[in-house]
């Protein structure tokens, strides 16, 4: 819906005409069964190829690589990609920003000509695996490991919560070397990778998630991303690109459980009026207004920002702060709906049952707030 302060007049042409065009694909192609796919706990991966001709893989690399579009852009495709479920967003981030970006940034010139046009055009997915069954907010303390044996590197550890593993053609693994911790670029066909489907998750079920493990699993010399020579720095870069699309994704899931709510409420008659003409239903829509714009104005100062000194520090404020309202406003949504709330027709239960997982990955609320208060007071926090 339109914002009472115009914000789209902080956009370019071009981002307007981005953003109109993803809604556009996405209200067509996107919401038709978004609510089998979430009940029956499946990605629809038919819709991949789509992903790919509307340009949707390299949004913001540099050409020929990518399509070379704003900060402001990507997030405003985060926006409406969230805005049908928070799958769609999670895929093309992934795909985008801790796939591709990384490759770009820290791999060599063979490497990008390699993977690069195949990620691009859709026809490789790839994931990124950080996380460990024991280690999700202490990465420095992960316990996969890569030595070096006879010329070749072998991994053996184990990954968990790894968004789109289980459809994969590769794997961007982050292990521990006698040198640090780098990135390799791993097959999932490799002998000894082993991928497991993630069941009987109550959020986040139109999005797959995997288990993997890795079992003496010998890559070639070449397979080391050689920029991440710098150690978990680079892992965590590509993370700031990935939290960034959540600030925007997940208003853009709250701005639907707003607009369905505010909808709702006109058309739901109680005492032979609307129930939009009581005042605490008034209250809360305008809470839930207020916030969501205060938010996307952030948002858009952040794309703004997004070559400053302390971006990273900025990307944690906002996205602990869209994580936060979004919840808000998607328990404030469905309290309005009543018990209609809770069904998927009316899409808000899922959105809100999604946003439990958007406010705990890529940084959990707590590890975003320690960030920030770092910042503000120059202590690490015990």
């Amino acid at each position: 819906m339109d914002l009472l302060i115009n914000l789209e007049e902080c956009y370019s042409n071009e981002d307007r005409m981005i953003q109109a065009t993803v809604a556009d694909f996405a209200n067509k192609e996107l919401s038709t069964g978004i609510s089998d796919a979430f009940e029956k706990g499946y990605f629809p991966t038919k819709i991949i190829p789509e992903f790919a001709n509307l340009g949707l893989f390299g949004i913001s690399l540099p050409k020929p690589y990518g399509l070379e579009l704003s900060k402001l852009a990507y997030g405003l495709i985060c926006y409406e990609l969230e805005k049908i479920d928070s799958a769609y967003r999670s895929f093309i981030s992934v795909q985008n920003s801790l796939v591709m970006y990384p490759i770009h940034e820290f791999g060599n010139e063979k490497q990008r000509s390699i993977y690069l046009p195949k990620t691009s055009s859709g026809e490789w997915i790839g994931c990124f695996a950080l996380t460990e069954p024991d280690h999700g907010s202490d990465p420095d303390n992960m316990e996969t490991v890569a030595e070096k044996i006879s010329g070749k590197w072998v991994i053996n550890g184990s990954k968990a919560w790894i968004t789109n593993a289980p459809i994969a053609d590769f794997i961007i693994c982050w292990a521990k070397t006698s040198i640090g911790i780098r990135g390799f670029l791993v097959n999932s066909a490799t002998r000894g990778v082993i991928i497991n489907e993630m069941k009987h998750k109550m959020s986040l079920r139109a999005s797959v998630t995997g288990e993997i493990v890795f079992e003496n699993v010998e890559l070639a010399e070449d397979c080391i991303l050689p920029g991440t020579e710098v150690g978990l720095v680079a892992a965590l870069k590509c993370l700031t690109q990935a939290r960034f699309g959540i600030c925007f994704g997940a208003i853009g899931a709250a701005m639907d459980c707003f607009e369905t709510a505010l909808d709702y409420s006109k058309n739901r008659r109680q005492f032979d009026k609307p129930i939009s003409s009581c005042q605490l239903i008034q209250a809360d829509l305008v809470e839930m207004y207020q916030e969501l714009t205060k938010s996307q104005l952030m948002n858009i100062q952040l794309a703004k920002n997004s070559n400053t000194k302390n971006w990273h520090i900025q990307v944690s404020l906002a996205k602990r702060n869209a994580c936060r309202v979004a919840l808000n406003v998607a328990r404030s949504s469905r309290n309005i709906l009543g018990a209609n709330g809770i069904m998927l027709e009316y899409k808000i239960i899922r959105h809100l049952l999604n946003l439990e997982t958007v406010f705990t990955y890529e940084g959990t609320d707590n590890i975003h707030t320690l960030i920030v208060g770092k910042y503000l007071t120059g202590d690490n926090a015990i």
